[in-house]
């Protein structure tokens, strides 16, 4: 790891500040981080005196001559921002425009057709796609030149020819340094009229300040370091010249691309915290560059004693920023690099608060041609980081991970550190260590190939609490799902990821488990039906002794996990990653943890081959109870029936005692009724044949529940009120009697009629629930919410009540305009309210077949960034790069979508 960073000596800046208080007692200069803290403007003194400049949201201002008439010519907000900039960038004059590359073409408004450009060949590829726009369009011509070499540039000045010089130090991404101060002063002296122009992007005026070196003009995207959150679009232009100055002013009032005020206001905001920010992105950024030299990369970063033109980047900067890149000598494993790693978001751009990570020439500079990029020295395979805030510890650990899994570093045994694996050999001597791995340890079972599976939650349509007192139930799946992803390590390790609880990270060696508390299962065997407590007992002593009661959540769910790996895996001990996503509301009483159960199940499964996909799954029918699944039946029975035995033993370690009712309705999909002995009928479960699939709108109240206590209450009024009590629980049996008979018949009753009689059901169902005292405040705010006009919905409890979810049947001709208007009346009421389908299909599994991958189209090889080198045909490709790295990064409302478009989904 890194040594220690040397803080430098804190610089004065000689910028304005307040005068001092007497002529024997003058101030120093403040400082520059307090400079930008300090947001006053002594010509624009606000009349209550606010601490925040307001946002004057105002197109227009009343009066004639005033100061501002019409925000695209001036707005107060904007002028206190301008104000600020100018302060601490050295400038007299500062302009706000909409985003970095509109100012850079404000700046090119000032050229002439015939006028020639001197720009740096290591420059962002937005620069370079609107100086080749201006080239071919304008008459303007663009020389490109090594700018790290101020003899490079001397021969291209003409003395009224060149009218402008761009440059950028230290460029993007490869870091290069220019002599901003020499490069202006020959630049002045050879043609006078030449402007000298400088992106100051990676640095900003925190880090460094071109103006103070001799340029005319400084250009910064907003949207980076100033801002620092990623949260909107801006472009700063600095000067000291009052013609420069006019000329910038008339282009932005007659093109109209100033800020707009609420984003001078974010911006304003953010310059604050700029040096707070920058200052540990440095120190950081550090660590990251020496840490990557030290195992042998070609690392680009000016904190390098070694970095090409550090002393005069240190004479014109006050810190090394906090952007570098590095190459690996082999462009595929470049890719792997970056797709394997979790923490360092995979996105152009950088400057944010979150760490990014990017291989330019496939994403910000992809717009130059690679003949261009070859002869400008740009690598193929280049990683650039753009490092954040987050602990850089973390940052180090997540880097280290993927370098290992991508096999662009191993451990030497000799000197117990990682060493960098030489690239031209990486994939093959990744290949030759899996291999003795195999060799010499248990860890024989190399995978290949990744499993991704689904499981829905369910909801309780009828007869919640009343079941535990022999009442007939009436569970069905609902649309809103759980995914679970089992991803190859092969490095003796394995791992799991919970987003959903506190994005739980845990990873253990596969030979530290507890395998000797274990008796193995062979295939075929059956879980008995006692849980092993000696292996549990081992599990809470060993891998999961450091979890805490504050972590109860993801130690249940680490525990069900290893304590199924431990008792499939067997002698074969797969290194693998597990991560588990979820749309379902954890803990709302939608069965979020069996849809859990059944993905962490049939993964495991699936990966020690005791279920198996057929050969070439076909579609039994052309209907299929949910639609968007287009009759895709392809999962046997015996398969499904494996997988919800082993999620029923999940459950059993999440609940003590669970009904078996949720880990089912998650496997087998559809609707079931289910009962204990009572009411003069056997128990069990029953599937409901013929169930079609129903709109409901689930909405979480988010108010947490205590089931135990509830079905207490309910059962000592049982005790205290027998009679009145029973005459209830008779009522709510008939109700799910009914129900059964007009859900199982729904294609001869008529969808009207039923939806008109489930719609009277749900109300009186409701009622008796009430009666017994399992509602709450909240869920009768939810139910008043639905049944007011206009909408007059039926709405009922469901689960345990008291708080959790409520759910709304909705008919088919509910209008669109209606639904948006209760999603958000729900939504204002603080609840979360998720439109859905009920009854549709069980455990899905992505098919591993080619011709059912979507390779080239939706979220899969196609869209994950950077694109992965093409792979060689193959009958089951593995797409470990590209889905894993998807999987855990996309958002709850974007991944329905994106598992949807992988490619065919074979269901139960």
């Amino acid at each position: 790891m890194a040594p220690t960073i040397d803080t430098k000596t804190p610089i004065h800046h000689d910028l304005p500040t307040p005068d001092p208080e007497t002529p024997l007692r003058p101030r120093q200069p403040y400082k520059l981080s307090t400079l930008c803290v300090t947001v006053e403007n002594p010509s624009m003194k606000d009349q209550y005196g606010s601490s925040s400049v307001p946002i004057y949201q105002s197109a227009t201002f009343k009066g004639v001559g005033n100061e501002y008439d019409y925000s695209r010519s001036g707005n107060p907000t904007r002028s206190h921002l301008e104000h600020h900039i100018a302060k601490i960038s050295s400038a007299s004059r500062a302009f706000a425009v909409s985003s970095g590359m509109a100012a850079l073409d404000v700046i090119l408004r000032l050229l002439k057709p015939g006028d020639e450009i001197i720009a740096g060949d290591d420059l962002y590829g937005g620069t370079n796609r609107l100086l080749t726009f201006i080239r071919s369009h304008v008459g303007v011509t663009v020389h490109h030149v090594d700018t790290t070499d101020p003899n490079a540039v001397i021969p291209f000045i003409h003395p009224t020819k060149t009218a402008m010089v761009l440059l950028e130090s230290p460029t993007n991404p490869l870091l290069k340094i220019a002599d901003l101060a020499l490069i202006s002063k020959e630049v002045k002296e050879r043609s006078p009229g030449a402007i000298v122009v400088v992106d100051n992007t990676m640095m900003s005026p925190y880090l460094q300040r071109p103006l103070e070196h001799g340029a005319d003009i400084v250009y910064d995207s907003g949207t980076k370091y100033l801002s620092g959150h990623h949260d909107l679009m801006a472009g700063m232009i600095t000067c000291n010249r009052d013609d420069l100055a006019k000329q910038i002013a008339f282009t932005i009032n007659s093109v109209g691309n100033a800020l707009t005020p609420i984003d001078c206001f974010l911006l304003l905001r953010g310059v604050k915290t700029m040096a707070v920010r920058m200052d540990r992105q440095q120190t950081s950024s550090q660590l990251v560059a020496t840490y990557l030299h030290s195992l042998g990369f070609k690392v680009y970063y000016p904190g390098l004693p070694d970095h090409p033109g550090r002393d005069i980047h240190e004479r014109i900067s006050d810190g090394n920023g906090a952007v570098l890149s590095f190459e690996t000598g082999d462009k595929e494993l470049s890719e792997k690099i970056v797709a394997s790693t979790r923490l360092w978001g995979i996105s152009v751009s950088f400057g944010c608060v979150n760490s990014l990570i990017s291989m330019p020439c496939v994403m910000s500079h992809a717009s130059i041609d690679p003949a261009t990029r070859a002869a400008r020295g740009l690598p193929e395979d280049l990683i650039r980081l753009c490092v954040g805030i987050e602990d850089p510890t973390d940052l180090l650990d997540d880097l280290e991970h993927a370098l290992v899994d991508a096999g662009a570093i191993a451990l030497n045994p000799q000197q117990n550190k990682y060493v960098r694996v030489p690239p031209v050999h990486a994939v093959l001597n990744k290949a030759v260590e899996q291999l003795a791995i195999g060799s010499t340890s248990k860890n024989t079972n190399t995978v290949d190939r990744e499993w991704f599976v689904s499981a829905p939650g369910k909801v309780i349509l009828f007869g919640e609490h009343a079941v535990v007192h022999g009442v007939t139930a009436i569970a069905a799946s609902v649309d809103l799902r759980c995914y679970g992803l089992v991803s190859p390590r092969n490095d003796g390790k394995m791992s799991v990821r919970f987003n959903d609880i506190d994005n739980f990270y845990g990873e253990w060696e596969v030979e530290g488990l507890p395998w000797d508390k274990s008796s193995v299962l062979s295939k075929g065997d059956s879980h008995p039906d006692e849980l092993d407590a000696q292996l549990i007992e081992a599990i809470h002593a060993g891998p999961l002794k450091e979890l805490g009661p504050e972590k109860s959540q993801a130690r249940n769910a680490s525990l069900a996990f290893l304590y199924m790996y431990i008792k499939l895996a067997g002698t074969e001990r797969p290194s693998v990653h597990f991560g588990a996503r979820s749309t379902l509301p954890v803990g709302a009483g939608l069965g979020s943890s069996a849809s859990f159960s059944a993905c962490a199940a049939t993964a495991l499964l699936l990966l020690t081959h005791r279920i198996v996909i057929p050969p070439i799954p076909t579609p039994i029918s052309a209907e299929h109870p949910h639609l968007s699944h287009q009759g895709r039946y392809a999962l046997e029975r015996a398969s499904a029936d494996e997988a919800n035995r082993w999620a029923f033993v999940a459950e059993k370690i999440l609940h003590g005692n669970p009904s078996g009712v949720d880990n089912s309705v998650a496997v087998f999909g559809g609707a079931l009724t289910y009962c204990r002995p009572g009411f003069g009928k056997p128990s069990g479960m029953e599937g409901i044949q013929g169930f079609g699939s129903l709109r409901f709108l689930l909405t979480n109240s988010k108010v947490p529940r205590d089931t135990k206590k509830l079905v207490a209450g309910v059962g000592l009024m049982k005790q205290e009120q027998p009679e009145v009590v029973g005459a209830i629980l008779e009522a709510i049996e008939n109700i799910s009697s009914q129900a059964k008979r007009s859900l199982a018949d729904s294609s001869e009753f008529g969808r009207e009629n039923l939806l008109r009689d489930l719609s009277a059901m749900i109300n009186e169902n409701h009622k008796h629930l009430v009666s017994l005292g399992v509602s709450h405040p909240s869920l009768e705010t939810i139910r008043e919410k639905t049944a007011a006009s206009p909408y007059n919905l039926s709405t009922k409890l469901t689960g345990a009540g008291g708080g959790g979810c409520a759910v709304t049947l909705i008919p088919d001709n509910f209008s669109e305009a209606s639904m948006k208007n209760l999603l958000v009346e729900l939504s204002q009421c603080r609840f979360d309210p998720y439109l859905t389908s009920v009854g549709g299909s069980g455990l899905g599994v992505l098919s591993p077949y080619a011709e059912h991958r979507s390779l080239g189209a939706g979220v899969s090889r196609g869209q994950v960034t950077p694109p992965e080198t093409p792979d060689e045909a193959e009958d089951v490709p593995s797409n470990y790069d590209s889905i894993r790295a998807s999987f855990e990064t996309k958002s709850t409302s974007e991944l329905p979508g994106w598992a949807h478009d992988l490619g065919k989904w074979l269901y139960v």
